[in-house]
């Protein structure tokens, strides 16, 4: 496993193909390593688009 923070669009969209090569399958038939990686991009992902990508909320 080598993750490491998404600061550009780039590392965003490797993060991105990662999740989905880690999600191609059955998630919950990862290996506990692979599924700690998946946790972990899809965190740093999130977080990431929450500060680039914000939506707006209409109430």
């Amino acid at each position: 496993m080598n993750i490491k923070p998404i600061r550009a669009k780039d590392d965003y969209k490797a993060a991105m193909a990662r999740i989905c090569e880690l999600t191609s399958s059955d998630p919950d038939a990862l290996p506990d390593n692979e599924f700690d990686e998946l946790e972990v991009l899809t965190a740093l992902t999130e977080a990431y688009e929450n500060g680039h990508y914000k939506i707006e909320h209409f109430t």
